[in-house]
């Protein structure tokens, strides 16, 4: 393990990192932001964690949805996360091209959204589906090869906002339409990811459940994401 001993690291940046382990011990930390998976966070002998996650609960009810195993629940969620995101669109459009803005070397709203037609064609279609077609070449997946322009994506495209505004709208009508159907022995049954070498490899073994977790989870933290920037944006333009 690496010690770092009387450092100053004011200011410093970990971005994607590992901090599994890690402990802070004498340190000065004022005005730090944390943003990740985060359990079992131990401050000044409190385990603070589940203070945290009560709390997101209380702001966001619709996590309390996400993790349910009712197939109600689950559309419910689903319907809320697709009436957050539409309103959040309708925001966008009221300041046009703030769709392709970035802040701190975050992706734009355009291209999490483009994240999101990745995640509903790899975790549902794939995953919940058992689907072997081609994903929608506007989608942006992970930047590690040999996934990164596998299966069907384009990275040279740079579609309108409309476009990815559409297909991210008949995505989220695909979703409910199966939830509408789905039952509880069908979610608990493994997930039928085809014998492939196509993302995501660390699916298999799952369940249709664990799955479509990720779908809705990945939903409503980039939705978070995005009201995030575009709350920085707004505010560094009325500066």
């Amino acid at each position: 393990m690496t010690r770092y001993i009387d450092e100053d690291l004011g200011g410093a940046e970990f971005r994607e990192c590992d901090l599994t382990g890690a402990r802070l011990i004498g340190v000065v930390m004022r005005d730090a932001v944390i943003d990740g998976l985060v359990t079992n966070l131990v401050v000044n002998g409190v385990e603070v964690s589940g203070y945290v996650e009560a709390e997101l609960d209380r702001r966001h009810p619709v996590r309390v949805l996400i993790r349910s195993e009712e197939p109600t629940d689950l559309l419910a969620a689903s319907r809320q996360l697709r009436a957050d995101w539409i309103a959040t669109v309708g925001r966008m459009r009221r300041t046009p091209g703030v769709e392709r803005r970035s802040v701190n070397d975050e992706w734009s709203a355009a291209q999490t959204m483009r994240h999101l037609v990745f995640v509903h064609d790899s975790w549902f279609r794939r995953c919940c589906l058992g689907s072997t077609e081609l994903f929608t070449p506007m989608g942006i997946g992970p930047t590690v090869e040999p996934y990164r322009e596998a299966h069907g994506l384009d990275l040279s495209l740079d579609p309108d906002f409309d476009e990815i505004v559409s297909v991210r709208a008949a995505q989220a009508a695909e979703l409910e339409a199966w939830l509408a159907d789905v039952t509880v022995e069908r979610l608990a049954a493994p997930a039928p990811v085809p014998d492939d070498d196509v993302w995501p490899p660390y699916a298999r073994g799952r369940s249709v459940r664990q799955c479509l977790g990720t779908v809705l989870n990945e939903t409503f933290e980039h939705h978070g994401f995005c009201v995030r920037d575009l709350d920085l944006i707004e505010a560094r333009d009325a500066e």
